[in-house]
């Protein structure tokens, strides 16, 4: 046990037991996408973090998406089972709830479905084959593992055999959206909820929809704080510049490190880049960063709201547009932050920089590319992309 005066130290096996204080839309009239806000109470709890770190959820499966597998399992949900990592036996919808995964199938199950169905499964287990990676990424796509087990009718499971070939389910990480130093006692968050349809069926995101639509104030929300030790702030009193470019829920640790800024009083300067759909639905936290700017915790905004005009416009534009700037605040030593999408914007955000010292700093491909990897060197471009 911890002793009166130290703080406990939360993690997967000891979780802190956080619950809902509020939440609210932040694309309220928005049919595209659903954002929210959620503020995490921590009082009495002793759970403490920086900006840059993330709240590591550990969440529950949807209820209707267990009942479709049981009954595509053939199980009534009361057989008892013991999932992988637990010491207990428990029934198995309520295994399928809180400790396996059961949407994403991996090749330990695509196998064993292929293996059980006998000639129904040959095509699965030619897809299985090292040499077919590309047609099996295709083929799983918006698959989940309900649909393997329903173009498979012939592969029937055991209640404990089936369990014992599922992951574990795991925590969802989230860029934190708070400062202490602003929101005592409480850890904010910036989710978007995951829906779409495929294949005829409704797929949800396992974390962001628990979060948003089968919680309240009574539930029981695991957690703890997984560190961002190479996404950091400059001390208070350094003045060195920082630009940040977080579009879409990108944008969560930044709110944090403006209020952490506001709270500490920092001296350097701060260029935040924010995009969006649209202004009028979809300018998450535009009152609390335009208070920012008017009170000198921000000296820039620049937005980028892709569907505002006929030609879609993102933070790499906006990046570009302001080249000149952008370069001398790099020459004055400012530290990038990025936060967001992996897949395109991070990659396209790298390609704007590298263009912007071609055009405003007179250099070639070759010394672009070596100046930005002098700034990764010097911790001088931090990216947490996901």
């Amino acid at each position: 046990m911890p002793k009166p005066t130290e703080k406990p130290k939360f993690n997967r096996r000891n979780p802190c037991i956080a619950t809902l204080k509020e939440t609210w839309e932040l694309t309220k009239g928005c049919q595209a996408k659903d954002t929210r806000h959620f503020t995490v109470d921590l009082a009495a709890t002793g759970l403490d973090y920086l900006p840059g770190d993330s709240l590591a959820v550990l969440p529950q499966n949807c209820p209707a998406t267990a009942e479709t597998l049981l009954t595509q399992l053939g199980l009534s949900g009361d057989e008892p089972v013991t999932p992988a990592g637990a010491d207990q036996t428990k029934p198995i919808r309520q295994a399928f709830l809180e400790d396996c995964v059961i949407t994403i199938p991996d090749k330990k199950v695509m196998r064993a479905i292929a293996e059980k169905a006998g000639n129904e499964g040959a095509q699965l287990a030619a897809l299985l084959q090292p040499e077919e990676k590309a047609k099996l990424a295709d083929y799983l796509w918006g698959r989940e593992i309900i649909d393997l087990l329903a173009e498979h009718p012939s592969a029937s499971f055991e209640a404990q055999e089936f369990v014992g070939l599922l992951k574990k389910l795991n925590v969802r990480l989230y860029s934190i959206s708070s400062s202490l130093e602003a929101c005592s006692e409480e850890v904010h968050l910036t989710v978007a909820t995951v829906e779409y349809e495929s294949h005829g069926r409704k797929r949800k995101g396992v974390c962001s929809t628990w979060l948003a639509q089968r919680i309240d104030e009574d539930t029981k929300i695991p957690c703890f704080i997984s560190p961002g030790k190479g996404f950091r702030l400059p001390d208070p009193e350094d003045e060195t510049p920082i630009i940040m470019v977080g579009p879409g829920t990108g944008i969560a640790p930044f709110r944090a490190f403006l209020q952490h800024r506001k709270a500490t009083h920092a001296k350097g300067k701060a260029w935040l880049f924010f995009g969006e759909i649209n202004a009028a639905t979809t300018f998450f936290y535009r009152d609390e960063f335009e208070s920012y700017l008017a009170d000198g915790t921000l000296d820039r905004m620049d937005t980028a709201f892709s569907r505002d005009q006929a030609d879609k416009i993102y933070v790499q534009h906006r990046i570009l547009e302001a080249g000149a700037e952008f370069y001398k605040w790099l020459e004055n030593g400012a530290i990038v932050y990025v936060c967001g999408d992996a897949n395109r914007m991070a990659g396209d955000v790298d390609q704007a920089i590298h263009q912007l010292l071609s055009e405003h700093g007179g250099m070639s491909e070759e010394a672009a590319a070596e100046y930005v990897e002098q700034m990764k060197a010097e911790k001088r471009y931090r990216r947490d992309v996901y």
